[in-house]
């Protein structure tokens, strides 16, 4: 009994050394790091700015093609609500794709999870944004990422005409804490003249009995892709996903944990489309891109990210946008994993 009380102490003791060792050795790592800032971000920045030469901004909606592709901006929004921007931070996008977790957030708040997911899956993908995966053969969308399941998710939202639309944009604007937010026009008009895939997505998913109103249904999706930010409202959007939905400034209004679960487990899945795998191995965070240029990124019970450059890669998220995310996720050790 006293060797084995002896060997139990001296276990102990060599637990806690190995403890106060790597705890020593963790504090020595993270005070050689500089704290974020808007030079951190601007270094960040310049190193990658040139990725833009690897893509191509979108014209299939031909509003979209006049962005300059030369544009860029990265935001953070810390965990104590603390806001660094640099590069052109004025510069206004399209939220396109980005505007999906919004519209899933409130769906659920509606209907429930399982009044959401009754009909539509949980899965990843290895197929475009745009694809129409198993819509001809289940009928059902694959998840709320796609455009099929996004289309779904915004005809859940209760409200006559243009009402689900308005529930999105004010949601929006309470998460960025930025009421002049509001939806392009050129841009709205643009998607509805060319969004006959959508359409057909659409008038598929009303033949199998899941959507069952008009056309203003999509009207509301093509205006929420329209809704029209900056990389900073991105970075809020990110931080109030990390955080609960607790917005940066504090404002616990729509606090919930177990829905802002359920939006970044769908980013993480699915959020950059097809490369979602990928990305998840080489940034490992929930993230959502929009064709439109931008990507939002939450870091679980942290910061939110914003970043925007319009030229996109093979798979329609923001090259150079792509790349500012990885070196600021490598240079502070944000992954997941």
């Amino acid at each position: 009994m006293a060797n084995s009380s002896f060997l139990l102490s001296a276990k102990g003791i060599f637990i806690a050394a190995f403890l106060s060792l790597n705890t020593t050795a963790y504090a020595q790592k993270t005070t050689d790091i500089a704290p974020i800032s808007e030079k951190v971000l601007s270094s960040v920045l310049e190193k990658n700015r040139t990725y833009y030469t690897q893509g191509k901004v979108a014209d299939y909606i031909p509003e979209l093609g006049k962005m300059d592709a030369t544009a860029i901006a990265f935001s953070v929004v810390t965990k104590d609500g603390k806001i660094y921007n640099t590069g052109d931070t004025g510069k206004k996008f399209t939220m396109q794709s980005i505007s999906k977790i919004i519209a899933l957030m409130i769906a659920v708040n509606e209907k429930g999870e399982a009044g959401v997911f009754d009909k539509m899956g949980y899965f990843g993908t290895d197929q475009p944004f745009n694809h129409f995966s198993n819509l001809e053969t289940t009928g059902k969308p694959l998840n709320p990422m796609m455009n099929a399941g996004a289309i779904y998710t915004t005809s859940l939202i209760s409200g006559d005409g243009e009402k689900p639309f308005l529930k999105i944009l004010d949601m929006v604007r309470y998460i960025t804490k930025n009421q002049a937010l509001d939806y392009n026009k050129s841009v709205f008009e643009s998607e509805k003249a060319t969004g006959h895939r959508n359409r057909g997505m659409f008038y598929l998913m009303k033949n199998n009995g899941l959507i069952s109103g008009n056309e203003e249904q999509l009207d509301n999706y093509f205006k929420q892709c329209s809704i029209e930010l900056t990389a900073e409202d991105l970075a809020k959007i990110g931080y109030f996903f990390a955080n609960q939905c607790v917005r940066f400034d504090g404002d616990s209004t729509y606090k919930n944990a177990e829905l802002a679960r359920l939006v970044q487990s769908q980013m993480l899945i699915a959020g950059m489309y097809e490369f979602s795998g990928e990305y998840a191995r080489t940034v490992g965070l929930p993230s959502k891109s929009g064709v439109g240029g931008g990507i939002t990124v939450s870091v679980p019970g942290k910061m939110g990210i914003g970043v925007f450059s319009p030229a996109l890669d093979q798979h329609g998220n923001s090259s150079a946008g792509y790349h500012m995310i990885l070196d600021l996720v490598k240079q502070y050790n944000l992954s997941l994993f």
